[in-house]
């Protein structure tokens, strides 16, 4: 790849910050937009605002067909059967809240099952309890190692014939760890168990096939994978989809309504309430697009390089630790340095022109599992440098110093 042309597609890299030319390694909270996305956002709305499906105008029917043109590309960026199955939603956090709403009204009972891990965001664990209020519902979770990593015979012994399903985060957005999904959903399906795929921290970073992975549903989020905040992705099977009610009421989700009944619409529309994004959706499709030109291979090769460079990099620093060791790990470094409170070491990297994630970052029973109450996230993309990572080492290097 030429990392100089990339970088040149993100208007924001060239911008200084408190005099300091922008380092920034967020992008596990929020990726930059190239140029294109910026440009798609605009284009909607000075030639194709208006709203979509059902007017007759030229406007409308033109807006109608870029916003299902975006599902199809969705559809085939997963490789998913049929555009039915993507659901436009506000985030990965709304999705998952659909399917738990949705599926727990459908087929959970008092005292029935929802199994994760030790490493889930915040927002793969709070809607299912919210559903545990509902429907009685309880958590199941699965330990994870020293390392970081899911102990596969642990979480297949947490499996039992109240299990109803399983959620889990594909990488974990504090640890790195990849988890084996292929192997968690063999798995779930010989106790035909369906199984939810958290992808917020992988679309952008690595091949996602929903046939291939035979997962039921999968959920990511536009922003991080380049695209426009507020818009997000549901893919779920057919036959899951079609026998789960609704998740919200109004326009566009019904077929027919009376004071005495409604009847809703078909798939995808039936999930999506209310008048859609299409200026997001449309975006996040351009995204896509330019994602899968440069090829998600060739991105996850070299963010490998830079996860390994990092990691290499920071380690020779003393005092400094790193959370999250396992034997496949993606493109984020979570660490602490003795002395230092995360929050200060973020504060004054900042000053540099470094930008890094400081805090639980939306995961606080992992942080008690770990033992301590935060740490610093470094998080790499494919427009990031080895040079940018030696600026990040001499921060470091420097903050420390300080604090001697």
């Amino acid at each position: 790849m030429d990392i100089n042309r990339i970088r040149q597609d993100f208007p924001i890299l060239s911008h200084t910050v408190y005099g300091k030319p922008l380092v920034y390694f967020d992008n596990g909270a929020t990726a930059q937009k190239p140029r294109c996305v910026v440009e798609k956002i605009v284009e909607m709305y000075e030639s194709f605002n208006a709203n979509v499906h059902r007017g007759v105008h030229f406007l409308s029917q033109a807006a109608t067909d870029k916003h299902e043109t975006s599902r199809i590309t969705v559809q085939k960026f997963l490789n998913a059967k049929s555009p039915s199955e993507i659901i436009f939603t506000r985030g990965t956090t709304e999705a998952i809240n659909l399917v738990a709403s949705s599926f727990c009204r459908a087929f959970c009972k008092p005292d029935d099952e929802i199994l994760i891990t030790a490493m889930e965001h915040h927002a793969n664990i709070v809607p299912w309890q919210l559903q545990g209020d509902i429907t009685g519902v309880k958590l199941q979770v699965a330990p994870i190692n020293a390392d970081g990593e899911l102990m596969l015979e642990e979480f297949e012994k947490k499996i039992s014939e109240r299990t109803k399903l399983i959620s889990i985060t594909h990488i974990s957005n504090v640890l790195g760890t990849v988890n084996p999904i292929e192997k968690i959903i063999e798995i779930a399906h010989k106790h035909n168990i369906p199984v939810l795929i958290d992808a917020a921290q992988s679309v952008q970073h690595a091949t996602v096939d929903v046939q291939k992975l035979n997962c039921d549903f999968l959920v990511f989020s536009s922003h991080k994978i380049y695209g426009p905040t507020g818009v997000g992705v549901l893919y779920g099977k057919e036959k899951w989809l079609n026998a789960m009610p609704p998740y919200q009421g109004g326009g566009e989700m019904i077929a027919s309504v009376s004071f005495e009944k409604t009847t809703f619409n078909e798939l995808p529309f039936k999930f999506e309430a209310g008048t859609p994004d299409f200026v997001g959706t449309t975006a996040l499709a351009t995204a896509l697009n330019y994602v899968s030109e440069i090829g998600i291979d060739k991105i996850a090769q070299y963010e490998h390089e830079l996860l390994e460079y990092a990691t290499e990099r920071l380690l020779a620093i003393p005092k400094l630790r790193i959370y999250g060791n396992a034997k496949q790990k993606c493109s984020l470094i979570s660490f602490l340095v003795d002395g230092i409170h995360p929050y200060d070491m973020g504060m004054l990297l900042d000053k540099m022109g470094i930008a890094v994630r400081t805090g639980h970052h939306c995961a606080e029973p992992l942080m008690r599992e770990l033992g301590i109450d935060s740490t610093v996230r470094a998080s790499f993309a494919f427009y990031n440098t080895k040079e940018e990572i030696d600026v990040l080492v001499s921060g470091i290097e420097r903050i420390r110093k300080m604090f001697e």
